[in-house]
């Protein structure tokens, strides 16, 4: 396989703030595999949070672009199995990586990428829109100028009550918060009573992410589901996790990729929890791919395309939460700008 690195700035179309950072620029690598004339795309973000910059996984990929160039497109399980060792503690990269080959294989097949995975496009749940953490005047005019079914409101302020009965006020749509990691258990516990009479669907990491016995107090005593993401980064996490959330929010990228993310559904289903994957505002590229998992998942947050001002590729299309597969084989997307 031929490995080419592409890196773009996606320029977001409003300041993107949580309770810990804001952004107005999201720094993003795209990968693409070429063999026998198909090219298979996989993406992975800078991040803060997780420790990872453009620099240091172009670095990490150029370092084993001899070991990919000498490697023949089998299966991507195989292939992932296989960079496993050599990328041991860099999941981004390995996420890209194993999109990439995914979208590869199943374009060599001829098909798109759920198709080689026996699954079908029914009863699909709709992507939530992201609202970030502003203004109250400026979170409701986000609402007022893009309708949506299903939105995620990011939490972790001094007035976070405030915000969503003020929210709510402009829309009945379904409201889901996500705090990220900001509250104390004493606090969660409360706001969950008052979110529920907002009608507020559940809530996203309450708590840090190391904070288990705080989580299991949450767990316990919440009026609301609450769900893990910081606090679920890999396979492992799974087993801590269930007797502290109701589900968990699984990011292709803190996971390493797609072949992991479906053991981490099939292993949560297994533990009676619900499984919602992420996103990291990525491109059309990271968002195609996690778009085949639909059907495995109770919900989603697939929004980054739509929080993005020039978006280098193209792939699905969504629509007030709904999600539209184009007639293409693999994951179904394109790069449209080249650097």
């Amino acid at each position: 396989m031929k490995l080419r690195i592409h890196t773009f700035d996606l320029e977001l179309k409003h300041t993107f703030a949580i309770s810990r950072e804001s952004r107005t620029v999201q720094q993003t690598l795209i990968v693409e595999l070429q063999e026998n004339g198909f090219s298979g795309f996989g993406e992975a973000t800078a991040s803060l949070y997780y420790h990872t910059s453009i620099e240091e996984m172009t670095s990490v990929l150029e370092d084993i672009r001899p070991w990919i160039q000498a490697q023949k497109m089998v299966h991507p399980e195989t292939f992932w199995t296989d960079f496993q060792t050599i990328l041991a503690g860099h999941p981004f990269v390995q996420c890209a990586l194993d999109e990439a080959a995914n979208d590869l294989f199943a374009k060599k097949l001829g098909k798109p990428l759920f198709a080689t995975w026996g699954l079908s496009l029914n009863n699909l749940p709709n992507t939530n829109l992201t609202i970030g953490i502003d203004a109250i005047d400026k979170m409701v005019e986000k609402i007022e100028t893009q309708p949506w079914s299903v939105y995620k409101i990011k939490l972790g302020t001094d007035n976070d009550l405030e915000i969503i009965e003020t929210l709510r006020k402009h829309t009945d749509s379904v409201f889901r918060v996500d705090a990220n990691c900001a509250w104390s258990v004493g606090e969660a516990i409360e706001k969950s009573k008052e979110l529920k009479k907002l009608n507020v669907e559940f809530i996203e990491q309450p708590l840090k992410a190391e904070d288990w016995e705080g989580m299991n107090e949450v767990f316990r005593r919440s009026a609301l589901p609450v769900f893990a993401d910081e606090s679920c980064r890999k396979e492992a996490d799974l087993e801590k996790c269930q007797s502290c959330f109701h589900g968990i929010n699984i990011k292709l990228m803190k996971c390493g990729g797609l072949t992991p993310s479906r053991r981490m559904i099939a292993h949560a289903r297994h533990l009676g929890m619900k499984v919602m994957v992420g996103c990291m505002t990525e491109s059309s590229i990271g968002i195609s791919a996690i778009a085949h998992l639909l059907p495995l998942l109770d919900h989603v947050d697939m929004d980054g395309p739509l929080l993005i001002k020039n978006d280098p590729a193209v792939g699905v299309i969504i629509e007030d939460g709904a999600v539209h597969f184009p007639a293409e084989n693999g994951i179904g997307c394109r790069l449209k700008m080249l650097n």
